[in-house]
């Protein structure tokens, strides 16, 4: 956990610098290939740095930090509890195809867990498919929300110096 947490510090520090001037004493223009890959490392961190290299007046990027690890945290919360599921149905259709073969009973003929015992083999193997299938869009829900912030870290990096101001004259 240290070692995380040193990491973040690490990549934090120097997504967060200041850009030094160049020779013609210009600040170098927000890196679009930066904000990307700093959210491709740390989910957000994208979000943060192209937040940081806003004009006073437009920052607005740091509260879409809490937003992705919510959905990043809640899909992948639901591929671990898919998984286990599915997992427990199939020792359990398992547990009661070893038991059908006619071997000694080892627990009196009791199923593997005594919570699915209202369910039948061909309900423990809807309930597996059922499992299997969520963990499945599970993991392409974890894909898509990756992928999601990465985009938007990428389109909000094109925007920092868009200027929005009221005189829009070609002048």
């Amino acid at each position: 956990m240290k070692r995380l947490v040193f990491f973040f510090l690490l990549i934090s520090s120097s997504a967060f610098a200041e850009d030094t001037l160049s020779v013609n004493d210009t600040v170098a223009p927000h890196s679009i290939r930066r904000a990307i890959l700093y959210s491709a490392v740390v989910p957000g961190a994208g979000q943060v740095y192209n937040h940081l290299a806003m004009p006073k007046g437009k920052k607005k990027a740091f509260w879409k930090v809490p937003l992705i690890y919510a959905a990043l945290g809640t899909s992948t919360y639901f591929l671990i509890r898919n998984e286990q599921q599915q997992k427990r149905f199939k020792q359990e259709y398992n547990y009661r195809q070893y038991l059908s073969y006619g071997p000694e009973c080892l627990d009196n003929g009791h199923p593997y867990n005594a919570d699915l015992a209202v369910y039948d083999d061909a309900g423990i193997l809807t309930l597996y498919n059922q499992y299997l299938d969520w963990r499945d869009l599970s993991i392409l829900a974890v894909g898509a929300f990756y992928l999601l912030q990465l985009v938007d870290a990428g389109v909000e990096a094109h925007f920092v110096n868009f200027d929005v101001s009221e005189d829009l004259s070609l002048t």
